[in-house]
């Protein structure tokens, strides 16, 4: 367990400075949270190296951060997220999701949770599902079947609670009685969008609901997609829908393939403007998988031997039932008209009797039947 110092510190830091700034990631890194504080009361910024916005960039995120400490309290955070049901979770806790660190100094400061569920237990099996805001009616029903079947399986569901994909997901997850993850681009007090309230009362009641940011942050269009980054590195895998070319689903699905994650997709219909982004993500990247259902999914992020997903198969017909030189048989018949035996016989490559034999059982089956010229195909038989 970290000290109530360091959980302080991180409460604070989570408030003056945006999700994974990579500056200061650095910055607790080699200081810890506490020294990162000292380092930006300081006024005194490192050099600015790569992460810097060019010249100044370093020093203007320093400015920014020491002018918004006189008015952040941490102490009065962490009292108000306990009054809303939550808990602050750092690197160290016990429920600390340890794959989060394969982030690194993009890694979250902290976590502000709601929900009695445990996160590090609830993520070791999970797959985020993300994908269009503007979800037509074929997506959200592969979002929500896909959401349901792996629920029922124990795997856990991460998302980001918006339009679309994310919130057929959740529902799914959630009719299964499965559990579900919504990480925020805002407070997780913040009902965004507000339609959604009843959804995330139901996600914080059986699942739980994650941010990186403290209650009463406000979203912005930069936090979602760094949201997007903690999605995929809460998973095992990440699987896309339906996103459109230009798409945060497909941010989510990058970070995903930079973690070594697992890249799956959902293909569309090739006329759908939805689904052109998830085939331009199984057309020009190597690393991205094609999946059509639960199983699939499985196959890629379960463990090996035991969710092995069942090999695809044609329906069997009722000619593959025949032995080989019954099938010889069949296939010696012409396709118009009819044969003798005898002819049939030597197109089959059989003596007589053996062809006798097999006219006899394909007769029997339905397949052939007789005629003024010997043999003929039946007009309905089983495969034709």
């Amino acid at each position: 367990m970290i000290s109530a110092e360091e959980r302080l510190a991180r409460a604070l830091l989570t408030r003056i400075a945006e999700p994974g700034d990579e500056l200061l990631g650095r910055l607790i890194g080699k200081e810890g949270a506490i020294g990162a504080l000292d380092v930006v009361r300081s006024g005194s910024p490192p050099g600015t190296g790569s992460a810097g916005s060019g010249k100044d960039g370093a020093a203007r995120r320093f400015a920014a951060w020491r002018a918004r400490l006189p008015d952040a309290d941490p102490e009065r955070l962490l009292a108000e997220c306990d009054a809303l049901g939550g808990r602050l979770i750092c690197p160290g806790d016990a429920e600390w999701p340890s794959q989060l660190d394969d982030l690194g100094d993009r890694r979250p400061y902290a976590l502000w949770v709601r929900g009695d569920q445990d996160l590090r237990f609830g993520c070791l099996r999970s797959v985020a599902i993300v994908g269009s805001r503007s979800a037509t009616s074929y997506g959200i029903n592969v979002a929500a079947e896909m959401g349901a079947e792996l629920a029922e399986r124990g795997w856990t569901v991460v998302s980001g609670g918006a339009f679309g994909i994310d919130a057929a997901s959740h529902r799914g997850v959630l009719a299964a009685d499965g559990l579900t993850v919504a990480v925020f681009a805002c407070g997780f007090d913040v009902t965004y969008p507000s339609s959604h309230a009843g959804l995330f009362a139901e996600i914080a009641r059986y699942g739980l609901l994650v941010s990186e940011l403290p209650p009463g942050a406000p979203p912005t269009r930069g936090r979602f997609l760094v949201r997007n980054r903690t999605i995929a590195a809460l998973t095992r895998g990440t699987v896309v829908v339906e996103a459109a070319r230009r798409s945060g689903a497909i941010s989510t699905a990058r970070h995903a393939r930079d973690l070594r994650r697992a890249v799956m997709v959902v293909p569309g219909p090739v006329t759908s403007a939805a689904s052109a982004g998830c085939h331009v993500l199984l057309r020009e990247w190597g690393e991205a998988v094609c999946v059509t259902d639960t199983a699939e999914v499985l196959d890629l992020v379960g463990l090996i031997g035991d969710d092995l997903a069942p090999e695809r198969r044609g329906p069997v017909l009722d000619r593959d039932r025949l032995d080989p030189v019954t099938r010889d048989v069949l296939e010696a018949i012409p396709g118009r008209g009819g044969a003798g035996t005898a002819r049939i016989a030597v197109a089959a490559g059989v003596d007589l009797d053996t062809a006798l034999a097999g006219l006899g059982a394909l007769s029997a089956a339905g397949f052939v039947e007789r005629c003024a010229k010997g043999w003929r195909l039946r007009r309905r038989s089983p495969d034709r």
